[in-house]
């Protein structure tokens, strides 16, 4: 019988922290990739920011990001309510991706669309699924031949979930006009908003209420709309914020 290995704890140092779209973390995609017009960079604290540190990063075309979910309660619970499962049925802690973990760790792949090395190190990102200010604890690069397993079982979440339709109403189209940023702001709000960013128990049952969530400099504004079986998200407004970050 062995013995149970000592009760260390790690200290962890961040190494740089994460400049994103996502100014809160309701609206944030649950898994990376799915909102590619995301904007994010990372950018690397000292003494980590020396450009030696990423010699060679640049060849590949993806990494994996260690982070902190700093915006979970450091408690955590052996059971969670994973949204895939309509945030009413319960699976342990360890077979699920919730940011309620132990330690509150987490793991992201991210596209490295381009290295800055001119004023310390900013990694350029794709996909990103990091709010703003999250701090980063290391970076892997990401070995397709090895890491990618297309015959693996995913459990109660074996496909991406189907998007929502999102339309604009004529108040917020003429909102984004006025922006310079249009086409890509909109893009981003059909992706952030085609993932359903609600609570799970509101999917199933629509409330009659607007929701926000933050993105760039904005607060958009969306209702959702109940056609038969099919549920619509329509962008109401979409204000820009009085305190940018």
């Amino acid at each position: 019988m062995h013995d149970a290995p000592p009760g260390e704890s790690f200290a962890l140092t961040p190494i740089g922290h994460v400049i994103s779209d996502y100014a809160d973390k309701f609206g944030v995609p649950r898994q990376p990739g799915l909102a590619p017009a995301a904007n994010a960079q990372l950018v690397l604290s000292p003494p980590y920011d020396d450009p030696l540190a990423v010699r060679g990063l640049d060849a590949f075309s993806h990494a994996w990001i260690s982070f902190v979910f700093h915006q979970s309660p450091e408690r955590w619970s052996p059971l969670v309510r994973p949204p895939r499962l309509g945030g009413n049925r319960k699976v342990g802690v360890f077979a699920s991706r919730s940011t309620h973990r132990p330690n509150r760790l987490g793991l992201s792949l991210v596209e490295l669309s381009g290295i800055d090395t001119r004023q310390g190190v900013r990694l350029i990102l794709s996909g990103c699924d990091l709010v703003n200010g999250t701090p980063v604890v290391d970076i892997k690069p990401y070995l397709p031949w090895a890491e990618a397993r297309p015959d693996a079982q995913a459990g109660f979440a074996p496909e991406a979930p189907a998007r929502l339709a999102v339309h604009f109403s004529a108040a917020a189209l003429a909102q984004l006009a006025t922006r310079d940023d249009q086409a890509s702001l909109r893009t981003l709000i059909e992706q952030v908003l085609g993932q359903d960013p609600r609570p799970a128990y509101q999917q199933s049952r629509p409330a009659e209420r607007v929701y926000g969530v933050r993105l760039r400099d904005v607060d958009v504004k969306f209702y959702p709309r109940q056609n038969g079986e099919a549920t619509t998200l329509e962008v109401v407004a979409i204000d820009t914020l009085t305190a940018q970050r």
